[in-house]
């Protein structure tokens, strides 16, 4: 992975999943594990695949590495133990993806497979965060399980808190798998919890022995990060951003009952200026994205 980063200058990640699954397919989601059940299903593991591969042609068409993760994102050990799933979930996902990208054995652009988590409760909702003794406890089951199936990288995703955070990267760095933190934030590029990116990503490397391969954010607007003024030593840590469709705030996003995106031009230009400007290499969608916003990202360079 570091290797990866080193020799590339822009690296694909996939779009939405999960709103591409509710909006435009008959699939029938899991109360609580969402789109992880899914590859328990004939039909779910077909459409699954068909979604991880129309993001994966195109970075391959334009001969970009990709990355993809799996569908595991709340697969974690409350929400699994309470379930009728079986309680390998998050292993024979990772053994999913590494499937789909067995496929692509002749591709001439790296694909790397990580295994996706993310905090405990409401991304959104900054309450409900776990201190960091709490989260490395709650998160270290989940994290083995993810481990064990040796995906490239793990990645913790739309952490709002610093110290539920931290507890992830504690747990994360007992693993010898290569490891990603990305947060969600507000407007003014803080976290959640009014934590400035600076400060979280400084914290986290001052705690973890074996830091984070580097930070991202999603589930926010490409606008929200404010890189204007955001400290220039940031970029040295800041590798990625997986940006939201819509400008609209998280609650109204979260309370919508359709997919809610701005002009694909005006997204992508956003992306590809955070990559140009600001050395941000990992480039990818959330909420509400498609194919139609990744494959204007490669097709245009601002």
């Amino acid at each position: 992975m570091k290797d990866l980063f080193d020799s590339h200058d822009k690296i694909l990640m996939e779009g939405a999943i999960v709103t591409q699954l509710q909006h435009y397919t008959s699939l029938s989601l899991h109360p609580t594990l969402i789109h992880a059940p899914l590859i328990y299903d004939i039909q779910g593991r077909e459409d699954l695949a068909a979604l991880y591969k129309s993001y994966l042609d195109i970075a391959l068409k334009a001969g970009l590495p990709f990355l993809m993760c799996s569908p595991t994102w709340l697969a974690n050990l409350e929400k699994v133990k309470n379930s009728d799933i079986n309680q390998n979930i998050n292993f024979d996902a990772i053994k999913f993806m590494q499937e789909i990208k067995s496929e692509y054995h002749d591709a001439k652009s790296p694909i790397m497979v990580g295994g996706l988590l993310s905090c405990k409760g409401d991304g959104y909702k900054v309450e409900q965060g776990l201190d960091s003794v709490e989260a490395r406890n709650f998160h270290s089951w989940q994290i083995n399980q993810l481990a064990k199936a040796s995906p490239d990288f793990i990645i913790a995703e739309t952490l709002p808190c610093l110290e539920e955070a931290k507890g992830i990267a504690m747990a994360l760095e007992e693993t010898t798998i290569p490891y990603i933190i990305s947060f969600v934030i507000n407007r003014e590029g803080c976290l959640l919890d009014k934590t400035s990116l600076m400060d979280a990503i400084e914290s986290i490397d001052g705690i973890t022995k074996r830091n984070p391969l580097g930070y991202m954010v999603n589930c926010s607007y490409p606008s929200f990060l404010c890189a204007e003024i955001q400290p220039k030593n940031l970029f040295n840590r800041l590798i990625g951003f997986l940006g939201n469709a819509s400008l609209l705030n998280h609650c109204d996003l979260d309370n919508s009952m359709e997919i809610k995106s701005e002009n694909e031009a005006d997204w992508a230009s956003a992306m590809l200026e955070l990559n140009k400007k600001y050395k941000i290499k990992v480039l990818g969608g959330c909420c509400g994205t498609s194919s139609k916003h990744l494959d204007y990202l490669v097709q245009h360079e601002g």
